[in-house]
């Protein structure tokens, strides 16, 4: 199992999909081990009562079935698949609605989804997850990018209350993915995936939703802090480093 999930950590997000899938085929006893632990790039599909698209993870499967946060139906139709009670589901529907709008203001479009579910230990469960495809043809605003993709998975555990005090523990994977190709740069490629953790103590005076919302916006900021030094600073500078630009160029010495 162990080597299984270092190999997936080094594989390229692109053929992630493809490498889970030949595991699962020689290890098929720890199929849910993996299934559980793997975080694969995010696909999408459309909810065809609300219209709408929505985010599939293992968080909202049932079989080959998915919920849709929009509807509270599985796409394809499932008959017996689990369901959020009926305040959990309330709390689902309102937070879906506030990280639309908290993904649109910081990510210029993109999709998200949000949900919810019991645990064992007296609390829930909650997934918030963003997909956005910043190539030309994606739903960025800018297109800069011929291909380019960024893939947000955060999920809370919220533990009972306990005098008014709360705990969450926050578990965020960022997978992101990005290609240029134009006469300036050429063809470039660069891809990779970061997972931090996050545990805190708050009261619920304010609500479960703003107490997770103020920490999911403290992680991603930390991530992006942390994506920008190691992805793009080391690169920066290997490529800096490897090809200086002109201007940095030491002065030839003149032939003696």
């Amino acid at each position: 199992m162990e080597a299984a999930l270092g190999l997936m950590r080094r594989i390229h997000p692109k053929h992630s999909e493809t490498a889970l899938s030949a595991l699962l085929g020689l290890l098929p006893h720890l199929s849910s081990d993996l299934l559980s632990q793997v975080d694969q790039p995010l696909q999408v599909l459309c909810d065809v009562d609300s219209g709408k698209e929505f985010i599939l993870c293992e968080y909202n499967r049932d079989a080959d079935s998915y919920r849709s946060p929009w509807s509270n139906k599985y796409h394809p139709p499932l008959e017996d698949g689990p369901y959020p009670s009926s305040e959990l589901r309330k709390l689902e529907i309102e937070a879906n609605e506030v990280f639309s709008i908290y993904r649109d203001q910081y990510y210029e479009g993109g999709i998200s989804s949000v949900y919810m579910w019991e645990d064992e230990n007296e609390g829930f469960v909650g997934c918030f997850l963003i997909k956005k495809d910043g190539s030309k043809t994606g739903h960025g605003r800018r297109g800069y990018l011929q291909e380019g993709s960024w893939d947000a998975i955060h999920v809370i555990e919220v533990g009972p209350d306990e005098e008014g005090i709360t705990h969450y523990c926050l578990t965020s994977t960022v997978m992101l993915s990005l290609t240029t190709n134009d006469q300036s740069s050429g063809t470039f490629s660069l891809s990779g995936s970061i997972r931090r953790q996050m545990n805190m103590d708050l009261s619920i005076a304010d609500g479960h939703l703003c107490n997770m919302g103020k920490m999911i916006e403290e992680m991603e900021s930390k991530l992006r802090n942390s994506l920008d030094q190691v992805y793009f600073g080391k690169t920066k500078e290997m490529v800096c480093t490897l090809r200086p630009p002109a201007e940095v160029l030491p002065m030839r010495l003149p032939d003696s």
